[in-house]
């Protein structure tokens, strides 16, 4: 079955005027247009293509690489607003439509919005949502506590800052546990500090504990070896000081270097910290 708003690989069958048709195996054909034709192929090859609907709401193939596909999460920019919703750039000749009904906060042209692409049943066409959490469920967790996850920065709280979670769960991260600047739509590489009775997750942009010490001291003798040896840092030092220049907690700064120095790697004096 040739699937829309996924990749397909799908048999070349015959070469035509406005280009060549492909097939899969159970009798399913789609036009790849001319524009995407490869110099050389013969009847018979595959070719993996994405498909989605053209302007005339028919299926079509591409060799192009979409920003996103259905069931996925991606930035992307506004093109234009109509009376009807907004049009995105998702990298493809068609724009991806985003009725009114699934933005969260009215688009405009220009804007970046983080979306999610799903397959809309009444209309059977590929359309985006930027009500993102309905997508999301935290039900059943797949996740549990010190677990690494991949993370998309969703959008800002009060509390900090809401993250989607290995594509599936909604997370936070805590004002106190930014400490380096993020935005919306960054991904990145998390840790699942807590798990709540209601399956609220707490994530952390830095190891947990135990776990936490290793990698901030190796990142320190890192910054060490930088910088002639010498950062003008302690455990005295401002908390604000130690999050702008290495990007941590004062509390984990403290226990990196007291892991260093219990390891006769650094001496630590009243200017900061020197390399043995």
């Amino acid at each position: 079955m040739i699937k829309l708003g996924e990749y397909n690989t799908l048999e070349i069958l015959r070469d035509t005027e406005p280009g060549l048709f492909l097939g899969d195996n159970e009798d399913g054909e789609v036009l790849l247009p001319n524009r995407y034709v490869p110099t050389e192929f013969e009847i018979g090859d595959t070719i993996e293509v994405f498909v989605y609907l053209d302007n005339e709401e028919r299926p079509v193939a591409t060799t192009d690489q979409p920003y996103i596909k259905k069931g996925d999460f991606a930035l992307l920019r506004c093109n234009q607003v109509t009376d009807y919703g907004a049009f995105l750039d998702w990298g493809l000749v068609k724009e991806l439509f985003c009725p009114f009904r699934e933005q969260a906060f009215k688009m405009k042209a220009g804007g970046w919005y983080l979306v999610y692409c799903y397959l809309d049943e009444e209309s059977e066409r590929l359309v985006a949502s930027s009500k993102t959490n309905q997508f999301l469920d935290n039900k059943e967790l797949t996740v549990a506590q010190f677990d690494e996850v991949d993370l998309i920065v969703s959008h800002p709280s009060d509390l900090g800052m809401n993250v989607i979670v290995n594509k599936t769960h909604l997370g936070l991260i805590f004002n106190d546990d930014i400490y380096k600047d993020i935005s919306v739509g960054d991904r990145l590489k998390g840790i699942v500090k807590k798990v709540r009775p209601d399956n609220k997750l707490d994530i952390s942009l830095n190891q947990i504990g135990y776990r936490n010490i290793e990698p901030n001291a190796e990142f320190i003798l890192n910054e060490l070896h930088d910088n002639g040896g010498f950062i003008p840092l302690h455990d005295k030092s401002n908390p604000e000081d130690i999050k702008h220049q290495l990007q941590m907690s004062k509390k984990s700064f403290k226990k990196a270097i007291g892991s260093l120095y219990k390891e006769r790697q650094i001496e630590i004096k009243d200017d900061g910290i020197h390399l043995k």
